[in-house]
C-alpha cells in the first residue's frame, strides 16, 4: 500500500506534459490528454480493473461527451462499489 501511495504522489508530482501534441487517434483520444494520462496512471499506481475503470470515468467525465457527464460519473460509481464489495468478501 505505501508503494502505491509512492507511485500516485510521484506521478501527480512529477508527471510530464507532451512537448508536442500527438495526432489524435482511437487510441490517444482528445478526451484523454491531460498533464497526466489516465492510463498511465492506472498502470504506475498498479490499479486493478475495477478501480482502474473507475479513473477512466472520472477523467473523461466531461470531456468525452458533456451530454453525459452524470452518465459517466454513475458509471465510475458502479465500478467503485464493486471493488469495495470485492474488498469487504476478502475480509469476511
Amino acid at each position: 500500500m505505501a508503494k502505491r501511495k509512492d507511485l500516485m504522489r510521484s506521478t501527480l508530482l512529477h508527471g510530464s506534459t507532451p512537448k508536442q501534441p500527438e495526432p489524435v487517434t482511437p487510441i490517444r483520444p482528445v478526451h484523454y490528454r491531460f498533464s497526466i494520462e489516465p492510463i498511465a496512471a492506472i498502470e504506475s499506481w498498479q490499479l486493478g480493473f475495477c478501480l482502474g475503470n473507475t479513473v477512466k470515468y472520472i477523467a473523461r467525465a466531461g470531456h468525452k461527451d458533456s451530454t453525459k457527464t452524470v452518465e459517466d460519473l454513475k458509471k465510475a460509481a458502479w465500478y467503485l462499489q464493486r471493488e469495495i464489495e470485492r474488498l469487504e468478501k476478502g475480509r469476511a
